[in-house]
């Protein structure tokens, strides 16, 4: 599937769910940005920008941490978007009732985050590389929740084998629009979140879980 090809069907996924799309960014920036600063502000109050209180480090290491389940159902709330599942951006929040499932989720990212960056300590090519055929862990635990963290992170880096370079170029196709979006005060990005985060449920979607079909496809002629 060409970049084109997914860019396409990512817009043709986003027609008549820009709204929500726009409105589950600005839900993201209160949520990821604002409410975490709101929270240092109440409990460095009284304190000026150079003296913090020595705890204000760790509980925002613990909202980071809190978030990992609400971002990871954003992939998933696109994800359904293009599959025409009709997401709705409560699903986004209900992750949180499977406390099992957000374990995971921030188990997961975690080790990524840890193996990633082990791979950056050789240079940084490397740890790029890695992050890419990490990439699809997330789409993939959404599919196969039986798979273990280790397992997921396995199968992301075997099934990106020959597509990390499409995926690195996905992602950079979009800088243009980044650099429009810096000129309407951060505005744009209402919008383009919700089309780079169509476009790469789409890449997966499309290149990553199509692998599955044709398996079972060559499966079910083999016999």
């Amino acid at each position: 599937m060409k970049i084109s090809e997914i860019k396409r069907q990512s817009l043709e996924s986003l027609k008549g769910n820009w709204g929500l799309g726009v409105l589950l960014s600005f839900i993201m920036f209160l949520f990821c940005y604002t409410l975490p600063s709101i929270v240092e502000i109440i409990i460095s109050g009284g304190f000026n920008q150079y003296e913090k209180p020595t705890g204000l480090r760790f509980i925002s290491i613990i909202i980071s941490i809190l978030q990992i389940p609400f971002s990871i159902g954003v992939y998933w709330f696109y994800l359904s978007l293009v599959r025409k599942n009709n997401p709705q951006i409560s699903n986004v929040f209900s992750i949180y009732k499977d406390g099992k499932t957000s374990l995971k989720l921030i188990g997961t990212s975690i080790l990524q985050g840890i193996f990633v960056f082990l791979w950056s300590l050789l240079l940084i090519i490397p740890g790029i590389i890695k992050s890419l055929a990490y990439s699809q862990t997330f789409y993939l635990l959404r599919d196969h929740p039986e798979y273990t963290i280790l397992e997921a992170i396995t199968e992301s880096r075997r099934r990106m084998d020959g597509f990390k370079w499409k995926y690195f170029l996905l992602g950079l196709s979009f800088i243009g629009w980044g650099i429009l979006c810096l000129f309407t005060l951060g505005i744009g990005f209402l919008w383009l979140v919700p089309y780079v985060s169509t476009a790469m449920a789409t890449f997966y979607n499309g290149v990553i879980y199509s692998q599955e079909a044709d398996t079972s496809d060559k499966a079910i002629i083999n016999k």
